[in-house]
């Protein structure tokens, strides 16, 4: 057996090739939009991939199953009950998939998704199960949470019973040592206590895992449905695209570069600038109306908080970096990238006219003065559960995927500081608020981390 997992730390996704060496046949699981990787290590190791299995429909991002069965010519495999517009061979549950010696069982496992699979993986035939790749329904530490709205036509309460049953009734009774293969780790909005570990064991979660821990199927719902962190605004865009046809990605297609004559051109077309700089260089200079996403931080989830589905981007990066930024919003389905604004630097040189700064106070300065500023709206951009952990007395809670719906509900003259958990998303939104007309908006250096260190 041939097996490889692939790790996609930005949007925290785990993929998988799996190949048997005595047919040259494979299959992918999950696989990322960008498929390069799959296509050049199936060569490698002389694999025909004939198979690309998706666990369910994902709602974090675009998946790759059209790009590699075009790229292929494989089938394109989800569970029972899953419809889309192009043609799809349905596993059902228990069946089973032979690649010569190697074997794959499909699981059905509702809860995550209605058509939620998880597939067994045997060595040979008759074998105990090698492993078992759990795509949203079991993690490492945590399950898939049931209220997404990728999940249309369904409660929170009926999915979140359905996952109980699935983890019990399948799951659970497979052995102890079969190793565990999730489909995302720590980081993902799927779930609310991800580990930072790879992958696990069946038998180690069944001890460790806090939805494991035995009790009612009234506490599992009460205990996997409270606490999850807010879906980012893309989620119902991503959930639904899964389900289309669509343009193909080439992920070497480098996007157009853009100049000061094309400015006037991309703000026509109503275009979001994102820029994705550090947030201490963005503080510095940037252009006017831009919104900062910094690229080393998640930024296809990121940039899906502050733009919309189909609305034209122009990214601002640092030299060499174009295409990447323009691939990783192709991961969420943002494809109208208009192109690169180069040389940044230079264009708010000439023209100072374009150049904005951003105000950035530090944790100190702010406890000390805010008590005096009685119209000052201080907001905390951190999840409900990162709040768990305290949060300044004064201070108005929006997480940043919310922010871009509710700003028709905050005042732009007012005075605004901004606040997360380290400063990464506090940059984000308090540009997101400059570009919509906020007059005096600055974010907290280092976030609730520097504030607890400074009370």
């Amino acid at each position: 057996m041939i097996f490889r997992q692939y790790q996609l730390p930005c949007l925290s996704l785990f993929s998988y090739l799996i190949g048997d060496e005595t047919t040259g046949r494979a299959v992918v699981v999950d696989p990322q939009r960008d498929v390069s990787q799959y296509l050049a290590d199936a060569e490698a190791a002389g694999l025909r991939i004939e198979r690309i299995i998706e666990t369910h429909f994902h709602a974090d991002f675009l998946s790759g199953h059209l790009e590699l069965a075009a790229a292929t010519g494989a089938v394109i495999s989800y569970g029972e009950g899953a419809q889309a517009e192009f043609p799809i061979d349905n596993l059902a549950d228990g069946q089973r998939l032979s690649l010569g010696s190697v074997e794959l069982e499909a699981l059905a496992t509702p809860g995550h998704t209605p058509e939620s699979i998880c597939i067994v993986v045997r060595e040979a035939p008759g074998d105990a199960p090698w492993g078992v790749l759990t795509g949203d329904t079991l993690f490492v530490g945590d399950v898939g949470r049931p209220d997404l709205l990728s999940s249309i036509g369904w409660s929170s309460d009926q999915l979140a019973r359905r996952l109980y049953r699935s983890l019990h009734d399948k799951l659970l009774t497979l052995p102890d040592a079969t190793r565990l293969y999730p489909g995302h780790g720590a980081g993902s909005a799927c779930g609310k206590q991800m580990s930072t570990a790879t992958a696990s064991t069946i038998g180690e979660q069944r001890t460790t895992n806090y939805a494991l821990r035995p009790m009612t199927e009234d506490a599992f719902v009460a205990a996997v449905t409270e606490g999850q962190p807010v879906a980012p605004l893309y989620f119902a865009f991503a959930a639904d695209a899964n389900r289309r046809t669509r343009d193909l990605l080439d992920d070497a297609d480098a996007p157009p570069l853009l100049g000061l004559e094309d400015l006037e051109r991309c703000r026509q077309e109503h275009a979001v600038f994102i820029d994705g700089r550090a947030p201490e260089v963005f503080a510095a200079g940037h252009l006017h109306g831009s919104i900062n996403v910094p690229l080393d931080a998640r930024f296809a989830e990121y940039a899906g908080d502050v733009a919309r589905p189909g609305q034209p981007i122009v990214v601002i990066t640092e030299p060499g970096r174009e295409t990447e930024a323009r691939v990783r919003l192709a991961r969420i389905g943002f494809d109208r990238v208009r192109g690169a604004l180069i040389d940044i630097e230079r264009i708010l040189a000439e023209r100072p006219d374009l150049a904005g700064t951003a105000a950035r106070v530090a944790a100190p300065d702010l406890l000390a003065w805010a008590p005096t500023q009685p119209d000052l709206l201080i907001l905390d951009v951190r999840n409900p559960g990162e709040r768990d952990a305290g949060m300044l007395p004064d201070a108005t809670p929006i997480p940043l995927p919310t922010l871009l719906e509710g700003l028709g509900e905050l005042e732009p003259d007012r005075p605004v500081v901004v606040y997360c958990a380290s400063g990464v998303r506090s940059s984000i939104a308090a540009s997101l608020l400059r570009s919509h007309g906020f007059t005096d908006v600055a974010d907290v250096l280092g976030g609730w981390d520097a504030l607890q260190s400074a009370a």
